[in-house]
């Protein structure tokens, strides 16, 4: 009676001193090479399967040192930031230090920034009024959006470039984690695939608190 291949499978797996007690089988059995035609022994076929295993981990860290030193680069340029933003004394200069690292350090475009509660016209545009639409919209931001526009006024902001933008990132300005957002942030590009739905935000959640610290000490 012939055995299916599961009850090969489960002796083997049974009885794992058999090829210790047939040891001429490993050279006398040949199976189809995984990447060829031709037929290999068994125990060139573990070796060539060895050889797969070690090229898929040694791809699996480099990609894991690609985006370790990416990590490395937005920390440091987000680390730069920071020390620019202690050193401002004035909101002017929180927009004019925001507005150098994000195209600077960044590379972003375009950006838009809003605050509530600041004297109106105290810096152009991000004193400007908003809506309590807006507000509410922001505030029920658990953690940036990024993709298509989260908070549709705010394509007004932009002014004669809105047209062309095809990919924002919408970050909420929390002085901390679970504190009330104090303005927005919107960063945005005309490449659709710069700011995407399911990236990863961790950062942009720690520039919408970096910005929003600034802000709230600006204010108070």
């Amino acid at each position: 009676m012939d055995m299916q291949p599961e009850q090969i499978a489960e002796f083997l797996t049974r009885h794992p001193n058999f090829f210790n007690d047939f040891p001429t089988l490993l050279a006398e059995l040949h199976i189809p090479h995984p990447h060829g035609t031709h037929a290999v022994s068994m125990s060139e076929r573990q070796l060539i399967a060895m050889r797969d295993k070690v090229q898929m981990l040694e791809s699996k860290l480099a990609e894991l040192i690609q985006f370790g030193e990416e990590n490395d680069g937005i920390s440091e340029k987000l680390h730069a930031m920071t020390l620019a933003l202690l050193s401002v004394r004035t909101p002017q200069e929180i927009v004019a230090a925001l507005t150098i690292h994000l195209r600077e350090g960044f590379a972003v475009p375009h950006h838009a920034l809003r605050a509530w509660n600041l004297a109106a016209g105290s810096v152009p545009g991000l004193g400007d009024p908003v809506t309590q639409a807006v507000r509410d919209s922001v505030a029920a931001m658990t953690q940036p959006a990024c993709g298509a526009l989260a908070v549709d006024d705010a394509r007004n902001w932009f002014g004669e470039i809105s047209p062309h933008l095809r990919a924002f990132a919408c970050i909420p300005l929390r002085p901390a984690p679970a504190a009330a957002p104090v303005g927005l942030l919107v960063l945005a590009s005309e490449e659709a695939k710069r700011f995407y739905p399911g990236m990863g935000t961790l950062y942009l959640e720690r520039l919408g608190q970096l910005v929003g610290a600034a802000l709230t000490r600006m204010r108070d």
